[in-house]
């Protein structure tokens, strides 16, 4: 659990609930041994410098490149993203999700809304959308779990998902569910 800035707390009951042991993350060091990271919501640029000041931007890049598994909510979906529009210029991003994001796309805080989604190979989630992104272009190996609109809202590409809601504001872990049976299958020796 990356543990910089964010909704690190949440995250860490989410995934307790699952049956993860969450271990939080803020020195190189600690990446080590790691079974996967979430990268949580809250300001994607703060993040992003966080990451370099913290010596941990491209240990960690390194480690989503050679197959860590992610789950990045929100914020997390733009620093997973190889190309964010609206973004601060050169902002930090870890990047490996072949997507495009638009920052803050439905709006400012006033425009925070809540909407239940069909995600694929979950079900109904009640989303909770806070200045959040979407995404706006999608590369092959993208699969699109879920939309508002025509614009997906959880997509997932081999080791990494991603969502534009915070499902760990809700009593709802199923989407921390989804990710934490990944990290399972791999640690068998199975498919991401």
């Amino acid at each position: 659990m990356l543990a910089l800035q964010g909704d690190v707390r949440e995250h860490v009951a989410a995934l307790t609930a699952v049956g993860a042991l969450p271990v939080l993350v803020r020195r190189a060091e600690e990446l080590e041994g790691l079974d996967g990271i979430v990268l949580p919501g809250g300001e994607s640029t703060t993040m992003g410098r966080l990451l370099d000041l913290f010596g941990l931007l491209e240990p960690l890049r390194g480690l989503l490149k050679a197959g860590l598994p992610a789950y990045g909510t929100c914020a997390g979906m733009i620093l997973l993203a190889d190309e964010v529009v609206d973004g601060r210029p050169g902002q930090p991003l870890l990047g490996g999700l072949d997507v495009t994001v638009r920052r803050n796309a439905f709006g400012s805080q006033v425009d925070s809304f809540e909407s239940d989604l069909d995600v694929a190979g979950v079900g109904t989630v009640h989303g909770v959308f806070i200045r959040a992104p979407w995404v706006e272009r999608v590369g092959p190996g993208v699969e699109v779990l879920a939309q508002v609109g025509e614009h997906p809202v959880a997509v997932r590409q081999g080791n990494l998902l991603a969502t534009s809601f915070h499902p760990e504001l809700t009593d709802d872990a199923r989407m921390h569910a989804l990710f934490v049976r990944r990290l399972m299958r791999r640690a068998e020796g199975g498919q991401p």
